[in-house]
């Protein structure tokens, strides 16, 4: 048999992990837990090492944990001929976008609550549904535009420029991070149907510490972990990664109509999170807000999901 069957078959035997025939919906409930504990474990690290390190440090560090974890799931699952030097435009692009988001994300973590953050994070569902129809040429329909302005209202009542502080700093720098998950989604998109997911992880990881070494250093100056911060920065490397997997993983065992709005329980968890380690209050408007947004992004799926299953004759 060709050498190149033999290889095709052996990557298609370590997907089967990833890519189960049947829909397990209580499975997939279990793995969104794991992403949930991964990416609030992510943002406690976050702002735990934020004395220590500035978030272009952070985004290095983690990148560098990313990298030589990548690696060894290359080398132990037999995928290191599936890591190869194409798309390498796009690969840019992406994590240059994700990078941007990321750091903004770090940033708005120290000056706006946890539950803020994450109800304004949660928007970015909605600018991708919005901007898909001119970045991968899907049709814009009555019920992304709805949808769309449904999840903006809910951005606002999160926000509370109302309030006696108006529109926050923080609140502009968190929307400028969905901005950057939103441009990083539509432009993976492009990339799951060029190449396999490893050569997307693995030029995830080698650019962002590229770009995270190049601003870090940029003033000579790169703090090297402590005895206080590696065991923060070690966690959001893991977390970062280990989060993405059980998304992915719980994506793959049930619809997104059912694991999206499971991910929405990040919001009141966060909440009482931050209540508790910083107290932090537990402000209606946020809640209220993320309840919008996630109402706007159940719509988006529902919708996107009963028109697949029309294309595809499925009832």
């Amino acid at each position: 048999m060709d050498k190149r069957v033999l290889r095709r078959e052996k990557w298609r035997r370590n997907l089967r992990f990833f890519m189960p025939q049947t829909s397990r919906p209580f499975a997939a409930a279990l793995w969104m837990l794991g992403a949930i504990t991964a990416f609030m474990s992510m943002a406690i690290a976050g702002r735990e090492v934020a004395p220590f390190h500035d978030t272009f440090e952070i985004m290095t560090y983690r990148s560098v944990i990313g990298l030589v974890i990548v690696l060894c799931v290359a080398l132990l699952s037999g995928q290191m001929h599936n890591i190869r030097a194409r798309n390498l435009g796009r690969h840019a692009l992406r994590n240059a976008v994700h990078f941007a988001g990321q750091n903004l994300w770090f940033y708005a973590l120290t000056i706006i609550p946890l539950a803020q953050l994450f109800a304004v994070e949660f928007s970015y569902p909605i600018m991708v549904a919005l901007a898909a129809p001119f970045v991968l040429g899907e049709r814009l329909t009555q019920v992304r535009v709805i949808a769309a302005g449904l999840g903006f209202f809910g951005v606002l009542i999160a926000a509370d420029p109302w309030a006696a502080g108006g529109l926050s700093p923080g609140i502009l720098i968190a929307l400028g991070a969905a901005v950057g998950f939103a441009g990083s989604a539509l432009v993976t998109k492009q990339l799951t149907r060029l190449a396999p997911m490893i050569e997307i992880l693995f030029w995830l990881t080698v650019f962002q510490l590229i770009f995270g070494l190049v601003l870090a250093g940029y003033d000579g100056v790169i703090a090297a972990p402590s005895a206080a911060s590696a065991p923060w920065l070690l966690l959001i490397g893991i977390a970062g990664l280990g989060g993405h997997f059980c998304l992915t993983r719980a994506l793959s065992l049930a619809p997104a109509s059912v694991v999206v709005p499971i991910d929405f329980l990040r919001l009141p968890i966060i909440g009482v999170v931050g209540m508790m380690l910083y107290d932090e209050p537990l402000q209606a408007a946020v809640f209220i807000g993320g309840a919008i947004i996630f109402a706007a992004t159940w719509l988006t799926i529902r919708s996107e999901g009963r028109a697949r299953r029309a294309l595809t004759g499925k009832v």
